[in-house]
């Protein structure tokens, strides 16, 4: 009864907590302009292939691997915690073990318990021994780099405790009554060998800790996912579902712009213009951003494929898609928290333009979509870059010269280069000749 009252007490705290944290984070998003989105058989492609079927994370075949087991591992296990939490509630021990092939899933269980460890401490030696280059570059420094190893250490704890716990449960099975049979398991059965010499009081109090470690520990981990890049794990099916369909390099032009530009050509009415005009022209701050752009920065995995993939990172510039990801949500959240203390929020002299990301790593984007293109789970950071650089240009007249130039050229001549309209075909005079 004691177990019981304490694990609802743990559970309901886990809850509310979580519960706090989502409507922190849903805030957050809701802080961007809305933006409409249609519903279509694609974006239904993309959640099932992308998010749940890891389609774009097999262009890298040893780090998808890994990742498959213990995202696999993760949704199979999660069957076992579903007894765990029925168990704690009502104070059985077990209470599915009387179901047809228990024991083929409870192997099956431990199997993926196996490679989940396994996995992870290869994705552990692939970062701190390796120091694979995406994995160990500046925007990772500190809490980012601290975050991704307590996750995998963490997984390799819960899953040592999956085991501890079945093989001290089998010992007991053969002893007491209260412990349901589940025959023989094969990876766990390795670890008695270990636990045989204990008395049943050791063994009790051993398969005792290993289930609370492992609950709480589960527990845990759902509420301090919210804090981490790991809230990918929840985030990347709305994200895949609410992204951008359009064919890349598609720019999203503004409306009012669109149409005084149709004026000026004579291919549209004054009269059709519309009465409203932005309030502002690109963006400088999170809230001038889409819900769909900070839904996003929430998303991100920080795995820094996008990264891998920048040509301008590659060349030594400084830009980094992954820190315009991770910038965006760190300004997200010192509004939210801003606003919760009843601060200033928006308005305390900061933006993300400048104070998170600089002018020197937006200039440095070629537009070219590789980062959009590699990311796992559709995040698009260049609708980001392209915003930033527009209120740049529009608001502040801030663009570089030579920039500034070529939209002077395209303005008069219709081209980036400087000679008449009439001119522009004449090099292929040369070729009759």
């Amino acid at each position: 009864m004691i177990q019981q009252i304490a694990f609802i007490g743990v559970l309901a705290g886990t809850i509310y907590l979580v519960w706090k944290r989502v409507a922190f984070i849903r805030r957050n998003i809701n802080l961007g302009k809305s933006k409409e989105v249609v519903s279509s058989p694609d974006r239904v492609r993309n959640m099932v292939l992308v998010a749940f079927g890891q389609q774009k994370m097999f262009k890298r075949p040893i780090p998808a691997l890994l990742h498959l087991f213990i995202y696999v591992g993760f949704l199979v296990i999660n069957l076992e915690v579903l007894e765990f939490l029925i168990d704690g509630v009502a104070g059985t021990h077990r209470i599915f073990a009387d179901i047809p092939f228990y024991g083929i899933l409870m192997n099956l269980f431990e199997f993926l318990a196996v490679a989940v460890l396994v996995s992870c401490l290869i994705m552990l030696f692939r970062r701190n021994v390796l120091k694979v280059r995406r994995l160990n570059m500046t925007e990772l420094n500190g809490w980012p780099r601290l975050d991704a190893n307590v996750i995998l250490i963490t997984e390799v704890a819960l899953m040592c405790a999956i085991l501890l716990m079945n093989a001290s449960d089998q010992l007991l099975q053969e002893v007491s009554p209260h412990y349901a049979k589940t025959g023989t398991l094969f990876f766990s059965s390795f670890v008695m060998s270990i636990l045989k010499g204990q008395s049943i009081p050791g063994l009790t109090i051993i398969e005792r800790a290993a289930w609370w470690f492992h609950i709480i520990g589960i527990l845990a981990f759902a509420v301090y996912i919210t804090y981490s890049k790991h809230l990918h794990i929840a985030l990347a099916f709305p994200n895949t579902y609410f992204a951008n369909v359009a064919p890349k390099g598609e720019m999203q032009n503004m409306p009012v712009v669109t149409n005084e530009v149709k004026i000026m050509l004579g291919l549209s009415a004054a009269d059709s213009a519309p009465a409203a005009t932005p309030g502002r022209f690109g963006a400088k701050d999170v809230n001038d951003l889409t819900w769909n752009n900070l839904l996003g920065a929430y998303s991100c995995t920080e795995c820094g494929r996008c990264t891998a993939e920048c040509p301008a990172n590659l060349t030594g510039k400084k830009l980094s898609p992954r820190k315009i990801m991770m910038d965006t949500r760190d300004r997200m959240e010192e509004v939210g928290k801003s606003l919760d203390s009843g601060g200033a929020g928006l308005a305390d002299g900061k933006s993300l333009l400048d104070n998170y990301i600089t002018r020197e790593e937006i200039n440095a984007c070629t537009s070219c979509n590789a980062c959009v293109e590699a990311c796992p789970v559709m995040i698009n950071p260049l609708e980001i870059i392209l915003e930033l650089r527009r209120y740049v240009a529009m608001e502040e007249s801030g663009a570089p010269a030579s920039w500034n130039s070529m939209f002077q050229n395209i303005e008069t001549s219709f081209a980036p280069w400087k000679f008449s309209p009439g001119d522009r075909f004449n090099w292929a005079n040369e070729l009759k000749k």
